[in-house]
């Protein structure tokens, strides 16, 4: 996993649609825009904390998280039930889902057709950080 840590550099304005996208039939009414958007400033809330990892795999397809993936870390966040986070397990870096039950802390892969993850007892275990975003390209 390929990872830069994030830095603003001049902010880059987008235009923002004030009305979300369909997915199904479209409004004609829906072609005004709001005001521009900084796309850094939108995903990123904690900057110096903040990682952006390249994804390789598909152990996190079930919560939105592919192959090509870029993906935002924040490392100020304590994880919280369902979090994806990163993790280092054995010093292996990846893509966990965390899970509390009982009190207790469990990871798990975010793709079904995985088995259950069992890192063993004596796993060394380091959360990263939280993922807090994933951006997906589709046209290369």
């Amino acid at each position: 996993m390929h990872m830069s840590p994030a830095v603003f550099g001049p902010p880059i304005f987008l235009p923002l649609y004030l009305k979300a996208v369909r997915a199904g039939f479209p409004s004609p009414a829906d072609d005004y825009l709001d005001q521009p958007i900084d796309l850094s400033r939108a995903l990123i809330q904690n900057a110096p904390a903040t990682f952006i990892m390249t994804v390789a795999g598909d152990s996190a397809i079930d919560v939105g998280i592919f192959d090509g993936s870029l993906i935002t870390v924040d490392r100020s966040l304590v994880p919280k039930d369902g979090d994806a986070v990163v993790v280092d397990v054995n010093g292996e870096r990846s893509i966990k889902i965390f899970g509390i039950t009982g009190g207790r802390s469990s990871l798990a892969f975010g793709n079904r057709r995985y088995p259950d993850y069992d890192p063993g007892s004596d796993a060394e275990i380091d959360v990263f950080g939280v993922v807090t975003n994933a951006v997906r390209r589709f046209r290369r």
